[in-house]
């Protein structure tokens, strides 16, 4: 795939599933950020921090408008051009962090639609791939556009190790199929954006 001039810059949210610190999933995130400032240009990932947002809530909306922190989130979603997710698997599923924001983003006028994403995981025996696929159900009704291929379900246990003990990812291997995901999904980007 061929790198993207850079007029056609494409905004990418990045979100993770775990608000862990250290956690692989978030070292995913902190890979791509690096591995598009270094070798994709045309593509900008911002990380959007979930970590604020209250459990959702209905009766926190007043007269259509919602609590300062879903609003501020809200702006950053419908602001980008697609979307990164990244998520551990809690189980065989979505992290609930994660179904939490994505429920407040779907909340009238839905955030995520007709927006591409693409989704990582790293974590355990299937390496987070439960949790994709239950993703990529909740995308279909809020009229999100995955890429399908390639798929990156990182085991994160299996040697060779794949992150330092502050969840960043060292693994030259992994960094490879994780730049080939951000490809895809700036190509998908432009491609659903017309361009």
């Amino acid at each position: 795939m061929a790198s993207t001039p850079a007029q056609h810059l494409i905004k990418v949210a990045a979100i993770s599933g775990s608000l862990r610190k250290a956690s692989f999933n978030r070292g995913l995130l902190r890979s791509a950020i690096e591995i598009s400032k270094e070798s994709i240009p045309g593509l900008e990932i911002t990380y959007v921090d979930i970590s604020e947002l209250p459990l959702i809530n209905t009766d926190l909306e007043v007269n259509g408008t919602y609590p300062p922190a879903v609003e501020a989130f809200r702006q950053k979603i419908k602001e980008a051009d697609s979307i990164l997710f990244a998520s551990p698997e809690y189980n065989f599923s979505v992290a609930a962090p994660l179904k939490n924001a994505i429920d407040w983003a779907s909340r009238a006028p839905n955030a995520w639609a007709d927006k591409a994403a693409a989704l990582v995981s790293a974590g355990g025996g299937f390496g987070g791939g439960r949790a994709q696929y239950h993703l990529r159900q909740i995308g279909v009704f809020l009229d999100l556009h995955f890429i399908n291929k390639p798929e990156f379900f990182l085991q994160a246990f299996q040697p060779p190790a794949k992150f330092d003990n502050d969840g960043n990812l060292i693994d030259e291997a992994s960094k490879e199929r994780l730049k080939e995901v951000l490809l895809a999904l700036q190509e998908f980007t432009l491609r659903l954006q017309g361009k």
